[in-house]
Order: C-alpha cells, then sequence, then structure tokens
C-alpha cells in the first residue's frame, strides 16, 4: 500500500482532493495492465488512479488531453512528473454488459469520438505509441496477421488462414495513400462504459497511429452480436470518411478484424468464441479466393 498512499498525499498536498469522506477501493484490472483504484467521496466514485510503466501512462495523459473536448471520454486531474501514474474522472456504468443495441452504441461512438479524430503529421511512425512502431501500415498488419495465425492455429481450415493472407496483401494497395490518425487503438465493449443500455463513456485508451477505419472496424467487431451487413452499413452511414471506401474495402477490412478479433477470443475471451464462429461462418464468402 506504500505508492497508493504515497499517491493520496501527493493529491491532497496539492488540493486536489480532500480527505474528508473520501476512501479508497482497488479496481479489477481486467485487460488493462497496470494497477487501479476508485476514489470514493461519500460513497460516490468520483476517480481513477492507474499506476502503470512510465510509458503506458505518458501515451494515456497524451491521448486525454489531445481530446479533452470529447465528452465520452475521462477528464484528467494529475499525471505525476514520472509519468507512475494518472489519475482522471471516473465514469459511472459497466463494461461489456447491458449494451443495448450495437447499431445504437456505433451511432453514439461515431459521432462522439471517431468522427474528431485528428491528423497526425505524415513523418509519425505507424502503430502503438507505447510498443514497437512501424514503417507503414502494412507491417503493422503484417505483425497482426503472424500473431492471429499462431493463435488461431487449427481452429480454422488452413484454407481459410490462406484467404486472409492474399486479403492482407490486397489491402496494401490502399495504404500508400493513406492518412495517419491518432486513434484511441482499443475501442472495444472491454472498454466501453454502459449505463442503461446506453454508451456513456470510453476507457483505458491504446494509443495509436493508424487509418480511422482501423477504430471503426475494431468496434464493429469487438462483441460478437449484430455482426451483420445491414448493421455495418448502417453503421457505416455515419462515419464521416465513408466516401473514400469502396464496399470491397470496408468487406476486406471488418474480415480481417473479424479474424484478429477470433483469435484475441482464443487467447483471453473464449467464451464469446462460438458466437464469432458463427460469424466467420457467414463472413468467409466474402474471402478473397486468389
Amino acid at each position: 500500500m506504500g505508492k497508493i498512499n504515497e499517491i493520496i498525499y501527493i493529491l491532497i498536498n496539492k488540493g486536489l482532493i480532500i480527505n474528508e469522506g473520501m476512501e479508497l477501493k482497488g479496481l479489477k484490472s481486467g485487460t488493462t495492465n497496470g494497477v487501479l483504484y476508485n476514489i470514493l467521496f461519500n460513497n460516490i466514485p468520483t476517480y481513477v488512479i492507474k499506476i502503470d510503466n512510465p510509458m503506458s501512462i505518458a501515451a494515456t495523459q497524451e491521448f486525454l488531453m489531445a481530446y479533452h473536448d470529447v465528452k465520452l471520454l475521462p477528464d484528467v486531474l494529475y499525471t505525476d512528473y514520472d509519468k507512475e501514474f494518472i489519475v482522471y474522472s471516473h465514469i459511472s456504468g459497466e463494461t461489456h454488459y447491458n449494451r443495448g443495441s450495437k447499431r445504437e452504441w456505433m451511432a453514439i461512438i461515431i459521432k462522439e469520438l471517431f468522427n474528431k479524430y485528428k491528423k497526425v503529421d505524415k513523418d509519425t511512425p505507424w502503430g502503438r505509441l507505447n510498443r514497437v512502431q512501424r514503417n507503414s501500415w502494412s507491417d503493422f498488419n503484417q505483425s497482426s496477421l503472424q500473431s492471429a495465425q499462431k493463435n488461431i492455429g487449427d481452429s480454422l481450415p488452413s484454407e481459410d488462414h490462406k484467404r486472409v493472407e492474399i486479403l492482407v496483401n490486397n489491402l496494401k494497395r490502399y495504404h500508400n495513400q493513406e492518412e495517419k490518425y491518432y486513434l484511441h487503438g482499443d475501442t472495444g465493449v472491454h472498454n466501453f462504459v454502459y449505463m442503461e443500455n446506453q454508451l456513456k463513456g470510453v476507457i483505458d485508451p491504446s494509443p495509436l497511429i493508424g487509418p480511422k477505419i482501423y477504430d471503426f472496424t475494431y468496434a464493429f467487431c469487438s462483441s460478437p452480436d449484430s455482426l451483420n451487413l445491414s448493421t455495418l452499413f448502417s453503421s457505416f452511414s455515419l462515419w464521416n470518411s465513408q466516401a473514400s471506401f469502396t464496399e470491397e474495402r470496408l468487406l476486406d477490412e471488418v474480415l480481417f478484424q473479424l479474424y484478429t478479433r477470433i483469435a484475441v477470443c482464443i487467447k483471453v475471451h473464449p467464451i464469446d468464441l462460438s458466437g464469432y464462429m458463427g460469424a466467420w461462418n457467414e463472413w468467409r464468402k466474402y474471402l478473397p479466393s486468389n
């Protein structure tokens, strides 16, 4: 408890919080790295403290500050000089569950987050800011492909693996013209906060320099429900970058995201795997054959 007590002392000493009526509660980190605590005042969760490695804390702070006007994101209260911890506002609700309609929460995140994403300088490297960065988006996709192939293994037929490889190679033709954006990078239901079947917040960024389509398809594929063309096209029609996309590219991007999502499920979310495998049986007909 030494570190967290030190943090509380700093926050009180700087006049950011008061001791009266304050309570500290540890939180389950779920898929998030680091250690999390809630600061409650009179039993009301008010702030979250996240303790993590300096690279992750710095990336989180920079992202939240860059998009401080986005209401879905928490507000930063304080980050220490050495980037050992960050304190931000608590968003009430729960992740994963009681989500309501995918069309409804996709509409909210498109309008309130994706359509507000900012372009970055063309010389900025691709990839995650707190990990190895890439020379091209194709390199990022190739790394994702290799990791997914390894995790999926025999869970999909070898023909499907080969056709996904063709798909990833086909996507390369778009990447020279691709614009770079500053993305959340982990826009899934595990990081979406819901209350009363409505999306209320987005937490735990894993900041990424990439094309906007990545976060869109990530969100769409982040739960196994409503993975159909009707929901996809309805959501995509709300996205302000849709004019530059063909239907073929959109389907290819979704297919690859779905493929990598199956790999993630096998590794850390096996409870959802049957739903994704059912969706894959429907989507695989759109895979390229050569």
